[in-house]
């Protein structure tokens, strides 16, 4: 994957697979120790049933390792994204 600024990312709709939007960007969570982008918060869309995903009050908590593009949507597996 390319490289890019966390603030390019900021706001932008965050997409699964199959073409579902499941929200906005938020956040990202990142490891101090090694660096790695650890996960993304995102905020879900009005009626996102969010059953299955790790949620942290009103935001979904979405693993790095879902990301599969980041253009001008962030494309996430919708399999690896959940819990």
């Amino acid at each position: 994957m390319k490289s890019t600024f966390s603030r390019s990312l900021s706001k932008k709709k965050v997409m699964s697979t199959d073409g579902m939007v499941i929200g906005t960007i938020r956040n990202i969570m990142v490891d101090l120790d090694s660096g790695q982008v650890d996960s993304l918060v995102v905020r879900p869309d009005a009626g996102f049933d969010a059953t299955g995903y790790t949620v942290d009050g009103d935001r979904l908590m979405i693993p790095f390792e879902a990301v599969r593009d980041i253009r001008d949507y962030i494309v996430v597996d919708r399999y690896l994204s959940k819990q």
